[in-house]
């Protein structure tokens, strides 16, 4: 699918997308329950991934309306009887084969192309060490993956400076061991606000994990857990509300409301202080959970430190690229392991749009300036799309590729953007 974008401005309200981040976890955790109702989740491609996955381990899962009706395993997964397709979603992958390692059987996981590049190494040698036998079918980390359940608990310590998926897995997985874990976490710590979110599902599903030290990377599962989640609702997307916001930002005569943004453990959340700190007028009505952005102020260069939210990157990268002044996006090589090598995406397509940008091993660094329309790939990224889009409305004829993507985390992103105004055409036919 093609699209191809207009300079615009935007205008109105809408609401934010529910999370990817909580609607999977929701998901996981029912069907590790008993009987669950998850309301207001997102559907997406990655989430409809877990859905399919959780069926596998014998859940049994009803769409109706806003809402899915769970019944779960209560913690003992039956051995699918087919392989485990994640699709796109690191998220799937890495949390489902956590879950395979209760099993008393064997499972198979897989994902498309982009997900079988991904890394999985520090979550296999975990599991390998908690008696389970884990391995890549290639030898090489990566899916295809097969796991044979054996969880025992013990101690054990993880590398954090890949992925923190690997890491909420474990969370999610080891309180249902027979025995105690303790899980101290080695290196530098990427995305801790996602571990955050998985501590307070845990704990809204009975869940005890307690944290050791004071940084909060030790932690001490007890083992013989049950889960009980019984009605949960999932809150807005703030990743996914960050292009909303930053479209108005970006243009002139711009005002958009972005509605169902209450406080949570998102770290994603911190996008309205980056906006605030570039020069954006913006306002958060924490109560009401509503975000304004008014355009038509000269934004201004930051650092932005992507260490914990690597997510926001592509969305800051282009808030840099008009913005006045250099600035530096660091601490950012976890970012290459997504569904694409984002630091590298960015620095190959902003470049088209005229944008002065330098590309680093963990950093990009992006000169501010004004935009030109041109053609560019979406690298089959939906982040990726999504931030070139923003792009588009600034530099106006504008095509973009694969567009389709952003079904993984905002099926109707297009739409909403087109609600408020954005002049954005799919021209896959032309």
């Amino acid at each position: 699918m093609r699209v191809s974008v207009d300079k615009s401005s935007v205008k109105g309200e809408v609401f934010a997308p529910p999370s990817k981040s909580y609607t999977h976890r929701a998901i996981t955790l029912a069907a590790l329950s008993r009987e669950s109702i998850v309301r207001h989740p997102l559907i997406s491609a990655d989430t409809l991934a877990t859905v399919r996955a959780s069926a596998m381990f014998g859940a049994s899962i009803e769409k109706k309306e806003d809402r899915f009706i769970i019944h779960g395993i209560n913690g003992k997964p039956n051995i699918p009887d087919d392989v485990i397709d994640a699709a796109n979603s690191g998220t799937t992958l890495r949390f489902m084969a956590a879950v395979a390692a209760l099993t008393d059987g064997i499972t198979v996981l897989t994902g498309d192309a982009s997900l079988r590049t991904r890394p999985n190494g520090p979550l296999l040698e975990v599991l390998n060490k908690l008696g389970v036998k884990a391995c890549s079918t290639r030898g090489n980390e990566k899916a295809p993956l097969i796991v044979k359940g054996g969880l025992e608990g013990q101690e054990v310590s993880i590398d954090g400076s890949i992925s923190s998926q690997f890491i909420s897995a474990l969370l999610i997985t080891c309180p249902l061991a027979e025995s105690s874990t303790i899980l101290s976490i080695k290196g530098k710590l990427k995305s801790r606000p996602y571990i955050d979110v998985t501590l307070e599902m845990l704990e809204l599903a009975g869940v005890k994990i307690h944290t050791e030290d004071s940084n909060g990377t030790r932690f001490i599962i007890p083992g013989k857990q049950k889960y009980d989640l019984k009605d949960y609702t999932v809150p807005g997307d703030f990743s996914s509300a960050s292009y909303l916001l930053a479209a108005a930002a970006l243009t002139d005569g711009s005002e958009v409301t972005v509605k169902n943004l209450f406080p949570s453990e998102q770290g994603d959340k911190v996008i309205i202080e980056t906006l605030r700190q570039m020069g954006a007028d913006i306002t958060w009505d924490k109560e009401a959970g509503n975000v304004t952005v008014r355009g038509g102020r000269q934004l201004k260069a930051i650092t932005f430190d992507a260490g914990a939210i690597p997510d926001l990157v592509p969305t800051v990268a282009v808030l840099a690229a008009t913005a006045e002044g250099t600035s530096r996006i660091e601490n950012a090589e976890h970012v290459r392991y997504k569904e694409t090598d984002r630091l590298h995406a960015l620095a190959t397509e902003l470049p088209k749009l005229g944008v002065n940008l330098e590309e680093d091993r963990d950093s990009l660094t992006i000169t501010g300036g004004k935009l030109q329309g041109a053609s560019v790939h979406g690298w089959h990224d939906h982040r990726i799309v999504m931030s070139l889009t923003l792009a588009g409305l600034m530099a106006g004829n504008t095509t973009i590729g694969t567009t389709e993507s952003v079904s993984i985390s905002y099926p109707d992103f297009f739409k909403d953007m087109r609600s408020l105004g954005a002049k954005i055409k799919d021209i896959s036919a032309e």
